[in-house]
């Protein structure tokens, strides 16, 4: 039996840009090893996901999102 051994970064999502929003928040958008695209806001938490190749959803997330970053906090 012969095994293949795929290194686990290979399927990690790319950061592909990041677009500011209209609350001052990041939101970023990934692209995963099917091509498919993600997207999380740092200010809403917002998660979003499509198959499609444009990063339009992104953009009008980013241009209707108030809400401020949120604070960075350590874990305990």
């Amino acid at each position: 039996m012969t095994a293949t051994v795929t290194p686990i970064t290979a399927h990690a999502p790319v950061v592909v840009d990041s677009l500011l929003t209209a609350g001052e928040a990041i939101l970023y958008v990934y692209e995963d090893s099917d091509g498919s695209l993600s997207s999380d806001c740092t200010g809403c938490s917002e998660y979003a996901w499509t198959l499609d190749v444009d990063r339009s959803f992104a953009r009008a997330h980013a241009e209707i999102c108030l809400r401020r970053p949120r604070p960075f906090r350590l874990a305990a």
